[in-house]
This record gives structure tokens, sequence and C-alpha cells, in this order.
């Protein structure tokens, strides 16, 4: 059991306690007004209200245990990456050379746009996505991301299919894969991507994956469609930039279809 699925457990074991001792002062307070001395029944009166008292501390420390001791704990026991992660350079997809490049003479002759983008955009965040953040949990500063690999597919495990730096047109959607290391179960994370420097897309969310492993960053419908340029994406652990990497798209983009007109029916007179 890890961390966060301990501070769950512990979290529901103390609300069940909470209820228990909810239900003993109240049945306790409820009990005293069958009773004739006065003094036993104001003691088992006052002990009733404890109980309950008690009840409602219970209860609360049920719910702030998971939203401010998880964090405090993984400050102390940081987390270990899972036995399956090797950040070796043997893992990094962008090393291999893809088929495709060298078998097209038009794309190693004259291609359109150069493999070594010079208009990457010096990282920030955009005011739009950091206004989405919804998180409370603090991210581990030292979470590590590598370098990105894309790909126009992904397996089940997020490792990418045939990845690139250079795509040609139509294309519908393009993924950034990446491993991770260090990261924090529930923090806000986000993927930035960019097309000769504007803003085209983007996620951002809690982080739903575990300490250390695969996973990747999608987009399917970019500003202006997956128009020819240089795209970069940056990738954001809370606030703090960590990684970008880019590739280029060539080719015009398919045109969208304009919607046919909807038949109307018109009365004969």
């Amino acid at each position: 059991m890890d961390i966060r699925s301990g501070f769950i457990a512990a979290s529901i074991l103390l609300a069940i306690w909470a209820l228990a001792v909810f239900r003993s002062g109240w049945i306790t307070f409820h009990s005293a007004a069958r009773l004739t001395f006065y003094r036993i029944k104001r003691s088992r009166e006052s002990r009733g209200r404890w109980l309950i008292l008690a009840s409602f501390l219970i209860l609360a420390i049920a719910i702030f245990l998971p939203i401010y001791g998880q964090p405090v704990a993984y400050h102390y026991f940081p987390p270990s990456p899972t036995p399956s992660l090797t950040l070796t350079p043997s893992v990094v997809p962008t090393i291999t050379l893809t088929p495709t490049i060298t078998l097209t003479p038009t794309i190693t002759d004259t291609p359109l746009y150069s493999e070594t983008p010079t208009g990457t955009p010096t990282p920030y965040l955009p005011l739009v996505v950091e206004a989405q953040f919804v998180s409370v949990v603090t991210p581990n500063p030292e979470a590590a991301i590598s370098p990105l690999a894309f790909a126009l597919a992904v397996t089940q495990d997020g490792l990418p299919q045939n990845p690139s730096t250079l795509f040609r047109n139509p294309i519908q959607k393009i993924y950034a894969s990446f491993s991770y290391d260090k990261m924090v179960p529930g923090a806000q994370w986000s993927a930035v991507w960019f097309r000769n420097g504007e803003y085209v897309c983007h996620e951002s969310y809690p982080w739903d994956g575990g300490t250390g492993g695969y996973y990747y960053s999608e987009c399917a419908n970019p500003v202006g469609g997956w128009q020819p340029g240089v795209y970069s994406v940056q990738i954001y652990v809370g606030t703090e930039f960590k990684r970008a990497d880019a590739f280029t798209v060539e080719g015009a983009a398919p045109e969208t279809p304009a919607p046919s007109p909807t038949p109307s029916m018109t009365a004969t007179p």
C-alpha cells in the first residue's frame, strides 16, 4: 500500500469511527431524559454532548487528513519510482530514426521547414491555462520529465508508435509521449502546445498517473487546424516549467467542409 492509499484508508476508518461516536453520544444524551435523579441526568447529558462534539472533531480530521497530511508525508518520505521505470537513453524514442524521412526524397532534399526549430518560444504558462487550476496538492519540485517523443498513435502503455519530428498533412491528432519520475498524484500539471510561438492547444488537470511511468499529452483540434509550421510542446508541473520539445508539420491543412444546406418543405397552393 502506498502513502496515498494509506491516507484514504485512514480517512475512511476515521469517518466510520466518527459515526459510531456520534451515535453513542446521541443515544447517551437522549437516554438522560428517562432518568429521575437530577445529578445523574445532567452528568449523562454532559457526556452525550462531549461524545457528539468528539465525533465532529474526528470527522474534521478525517476530511483534512488526506488534503493536508499527504503533502507533508511526501515531504518526509518522497515517493520512489515504480520498478519498471528506467530513465536510460535507450527508452527515449526520439533517438531512433524513422524510415519515412529517409524513404521520401522530397522531405530529405528540400524540406519546407528546418528540422531544427528556431522559433521555440520562451517557456511561459498562459494565464488561460493557469486560471483552470483546481488542485490543492503541492507538486514535488524534484519531479522529472524525459524528452518528448511525437507520434500519430501511442500504445496502451503510453509509448509512441513510429515516433518522428516531421509530419505531413492530413493529420487528425498528434501525441507527445514521455516518461516521468517523482510525480505526486493529484498535483496540477499542464501541457501547452504552440505553433510558431503562438498558443494553439493545451491540457491541464490534476495528475492521475502514478509516481513514475509513461504518460502522454494529445492535441486533436489546434486553433486554426494543423497548419504547416514549427510546433513546440511545453510541460509544466504546477507552475514550474519542466520540459519542451518541438516537431514540424508540412503540407496544407485539409479544409473544413462547409455544412450542407438543410432542405426545407414548401407548401404547394
